[in-house]
């Protein structure tokens, strides 16, 4: 087990099994300047299309909180110190917040080991150091990358969650070659800007909540077995007693589910191969 994660006392059935990650973020409050520049409101749907009607009807309620505005494309600054460690409330990723040489800030997303203090650096001059960003060709083979581009220009778009990393394997003419976490071999652009490190929050998939009331805090409604509603609102539902659907898996509109693959053809462009290491290097 590990020693950031709080295991709690079983002194309720809420409690019973709850497991929360210790965060080391900065304590105090964000500057003012940063929090007018970087903070905005966030309006929240409720699960409703723009004409009000029910589309995704898992999602409703939630605590209130404002959207940081994370700089993925790395072009605020040219150099830069951290100055604050910052949960977000809208990704599993811890934000270090940066203050740059023109007194600008900017959120980014905080790598694994990222301490207060150091300095991170943007393009082909800065060095080779966690947060720091350059574009993949001027990377060294090996590296820990993650927030890649998939084009060059558009933000970082690939590996910006919490634990997400992919290494860099080797350059040709048309590309960078990156293994991602999966084992899986991606192409990327030469010109695309990548940070350097793991994202943080390793542990992050080590929580659990433990109570359904947690779940709405988050904004996620309950989702209902389709074996366990009525034939008339579910392809799953009816029969004598207990049943398990007696058809191939689909959702209540009646697409498949579970089996179809979800990768889209346009990604798949960007894929060299997805034949597992061991398979190459046998």
């Amino acid at each position: 087990m590990k020693k950031n994660l709080i295991i709690k006392k079983p002194t309720s059935s809420g409690q019973r099994g709850k497991i929360n990650v210790l965060l080391s973020l900065t304590s105090g409050k964000v500057p003012k300047a940063a929090k007018k520049q970087l903070t905005t409101s966030l309006k929240r749907k409720g699960g409703r299309n723009n004409k009000g009607r029910l589309t995704v009807y898992t999602k409703g309620g939630g605590h209130k909180r404002r959207y940081r505005a994370v700089d993925f494309k790395r072009n605020t600054f040219t150099n830069g110190t951290v100055e604050r460690i910052d949960y977000d409330p809208n990704r599993s990723a811890l934000l270090a917040l940066i203050k740059g040489e023109n007194k600008q800030f900017s959120y980014i997303l905080a790598p694994e080991g990222l301490k207060i203090g150091e300095k991170v650096g943007i393009g082909s001059n800065a060095s080779i150091s966690l947060g720091s960003a350059k574009k993949l060709k001027n990377l060294p083979i090996g590296a820990l990358i993650h927030n890649i581009e998939g084009r060059p220009g558009e933000g970082g778009k690939y590996l910006r969650s919490a634990g997400s990393w992919g290494r860099l394997m080797s350059k040709t003419a048309k590309g960078v070659i990156v293994r991602f976490k999966s084992k899986a071999l991606y192409m990327f652009p030469l010109e695309s800007m990548a940070s350097l490190g793991i994202v943080g929050n390793i542990s992050h998939s080590s929580c659990k909540i433990g109570k359904a009331g947690s779940s709405r805090w988050m904004g996620r409604r309950p989702v209902v077995r389709g074996v366990a509603i009525n034939p008339v609102d579910h392809p799953h539902g009816g029969g004598e007693g207990k049943t398990s659907g007696g058809k191939p898996s689909r959702s209540p509109w009646g697409w498949h589910t579970k089996g179809p693959k979800t990768s889209s053809k346009k990604r798949k462009k960007n894929i060299i191969s997805l034949t597992y290491l061991k398979k190459r290097t046998a």
